[in-house]
């Protein structure tokens, strides 16, 4: 998709601060964190949504959570805790149209978040 913002952050057309990257997945951190550690994992593929998973693309959902657990035992909130939030669609409050998750941690999480 040439207008999505995260598919320019995997050709380096826009800067990002990149703490993972393989054939598969780009993990960088939030410009706007909400947590002391807080960075999005996406798939290099264009996937729209969660309701754009598929029997051809699904798994890349299992390589992004394997990524995440590497992630977060590398940057020390494996231990006491993190969140990982996927919004799907406007209801949900996806604002970027590319399937992504955000990892936050580093301090306790109050629930409902907000």
């Amino acid at each position: 998709m040439e207008d999505c913002i995260f598919c320019k952050i995997i050709k380096g057309e826009i800067p990002s601060k990149k703490i993972y990257e393989d054939d598969n997945v780009y993990a960088f951190y939030d410009i706007n964190p909400g947590a002391p550690v807080h960075f999005l994992v996406i798939p290099k593929e264009h996937i729209e949504s969660v309701n754009s998973l598929n029997e051809d693309n699904a798994e890349i959902v299992s390589h992004i959570f394997k990524t995440i657990n590497k992630l977060v035992s590398e940057l020390g909130i494996d231990k006491n805790g993190y969140r990982i939030v996927n919004n799907t669609g406007k209801d949900g409050g996806q604002t970027v149209h590319h399937m992504h998750f955000h990892v936050l941690g580093g301090r306790s999480l109050a629930w409902p978040p907000g």
